[in-house]
């Protein structure tokens, strides 16, 4: 195998096998940065030696060893300081034995099982102690298996700016004493949610990327996508997880479709080519939705918008969809977990089902709010609807608006170009 095929083996293998490895390492040490620079030295020793000696057999195995072996080294490193700080005279054939009997019970602890070790990792990268962006930026690193320069290039942000949230979210679990555990009970419902939040951010700023050239980044939906999967498998009795995963993947099979061909210009959805859709991450999702409605009991706000796009997936044309079921699902997650971009989506579903005109009206009571000061979508919705009115004038002044608003250079385009339809 050439060297460069050697480097994207590891590669494919790092991305694979780096969270379980940091899981594996982080319960023993209770310290998830150490656990990381500890994967990090195995992949260094990977990168140097794989070239001369080969890819072996089983790499995973490898690294997992290699990385036993730094700890290893790291705690006996460790208990040589602590003897400074201990009575002396102790018999060095003991102290021997200790260490042996230490390698042991590491050993044993980074040979426990995966899932529980890989679901500690996600509730620690995920605690509420760290801010929004820093959990986002260590689940990629930890979880995701990213680089600091993919997850830079991914948000559209310095690579130093990565780097040192990555630094300074270890150093905060770390003097927080955050311990290395899954909650229970209330607690974990709690901090379920944050965990969901993340992942469903990563996923959405490959959906309908916030900033930059592309409209969307298919690799960071891959990422969320992989993380809900495996969170599935870990929790199979929570219903918003598969909640979750149901909305990826429904949203995911629409990526091919929501691109032109002429350069990934948006297409919205109305106006997507439904034959370009991946009806087997449709089936998927609509699978992951039936488990999450088989637990009973109502539906979560993730479930709940799995629900609205599984009523757009099984819509064989776009004159096909339902909106009076999507209009009164929005309803339920609006009284569920109100919020002014539910109510903004609610506005557009309600336009669809009952007219432009009911749909202003709602569109209008957010004009008001201030979370929606600087959001490009209300201008936006409130264009598409004023247009519809045929209420020419403003509906083309309020796509300029929310073109002045967006970061995105590709959404941009598109609502000049519905702006200069408003004067034909």
């Amino acid at each position: 195998m050439s060297e460069s095929g050697i480097h994207a083996t590891i590669d494919a293998v790092w991305r694979i096998e780096s969270a379980k490895l940091i899981a594996g390492l982080a319960r023993f040490t209770r310290d998830v940065g150490v656990a990381e620079d500890l994967a990090q030295d195995a992949l260094v020793a990977a990168l140097k030696q794989w070239p001369e000696s080969g890819v072996p057999d089983n790499p995973a195995a490898w690294l997992m060893t290699t990385a036993k072996h730094r700890a290893l080294d790291l705690f006996r490193r460790r208990k040589m300081l602590d003897r400074k700080h201990q009575e002396i005279g102790r018999d060095l054939q003991e102290q021997q034995a200790q260490q042996d009997a230490s390698a042991l019970e590491i050993e044993a602890a980074l040979d426990d099982h995966v899932g529980d070790d890989l679901l500690r990792l996600v509730f620690t990268a995920c605690h509420p102690v760290l801010s929004t962006e820093a959990r986002v930026a260590l689940t990629l690193r930890m979880l995701g298996g990213l680089t600091t320069d993919e997850i830079a290039r991914a948000f559209l942000t310095p690579e130093a700016t990565i780097a040192q949230r990555i630094v300074r979210a270890k150093r905060t679990l770390a003097e927080a004493r955050v311990p290395f555990e899954v909650p229970r009970g209330e607690e974990f419902v709690a901090r379920l949610s944050p965990v969901l939040q993340v992942i469903y951010l990563v996923f959405n700023e490959g959906y309908s990327a916030t900033a930059g050239d592309d409209w969307v980044r298919p690799a960071l939906c891959e990422d969320a996508l992989r993380l809900g999967r495996i969170l599935a498998e870990l929790v199979p009795s929570e219903p918003e997880v598969h909640g979750l995963v149901a909305l990826m993947e429904i949203q995911a099979s629409r990526l091919r479709a929501r691109v032109g061909t002429n350069g990934g210009e948006p297409v919205l959805l109305l106006d997507q080519n439904r034959a370009q859709w991946d009806h087997l991450m449709i089936r998927r999702g609509l699978t992951s939705l039936v488990r999450a409605e088989s637990f009973g009991g109502a539906l979560g706000p993730y479930a709940l918008q799995a629900a609205i796009a599984a009523v757009h997936a099984r819509a064989r044309t776009a004159d096909d969809t339902d909106w009076k079921q999507i209009a009164a699902l929005y309803d339920g997650l609006a009284a569920l977990t109100p919020s002014p971009v539910i109510e903004l989506n609610r506005a557009v579903a309600t336009g669809m089902a009952f007219g432009a005109a009911e749909g202003l009206e709602l569109a209008d009571q957010l004009l008001d709010e201030p979370a929606l000061t600087h959001y490009h979508l209300l201008p936006s919705v409130r264009g598409d609807l004023l247009f519809k009115l045929s209420r020419f004038d403003e509906a083309r002044a309020e796509f300029l608006r929310a073109a002045a608003m967006t970061k995105n250079a590709r959404e941009r385009t598109l609502l000049l170009d519905r702006a200069a339809k408003c004067g034909r």
